[in-house]
């Protein structure tokens, strides 16, 4: 990878703060849903309901799709993220505390969770194996893919 093209990822995922993330049901279909996120590089956290439908998805399979991006009325100003990833629910707890603290980081209020609160979180670690940059301001369409 290109500093350039690690410069571009980590700008955009820098800059926003939600991901839309894509994982398989038990039937075939993949499931979009929207989750906010935090990075450590290009390691992507989320958090979610630790009875809910995402975490019974990735149970099944460890494979996602993600995109991340960010909404304009231009859109030869698009800019975005797309990957292929795998995501894996942490179950030791220095690495829950880990994805916690980088989450809290980034949206505040998340410091202000309570122990009960946390006991029906799930905390999700995303490695990125491609990434696909999206940038129009470089011509209509242009994308790049990367291979992490």
């Amino acid at each position: 990878m290109t500093p350039s093209a690690k410069r571009f990822i980590l700008d955009q995922l820098k800059k926003n703060r939600i991901m839309s993330l894509a994982t398989l049901r038990s039937d075939g279909y993949p499931q979009a849903t929207t989750v906010t996120y935090a990075n450590d590089g290009l390691t992507l956290y989320f958090c979610c309901d630790r009875n809910g439908q995402k975490v019974r998805n990735l149970r099944r399979s460890s494979k996602v799709s993600l995109t991340i991006n960010r909404d304009t009325a231009d859109w030869k100003k698009i800019t975005g993220l797309s990957m292929g990833a795998t995501a894996k629910v942490l179950k030791r707890p220095a690495d829950i505390k880990n994805a916690l603290a980088l989450l809290a980081r980034k949206f505040k209020d998340m410091k202000n969770l309570s122990e009960e609160d946390l006991a029906e979180t799930a905390f999700v670690r995303v490695q990125p194996k491609v990434v696909s940059m999206l940038d129009y301001r470089r011509g209509f369409g242009w994308t790049k893919l990367i291979r992490v």
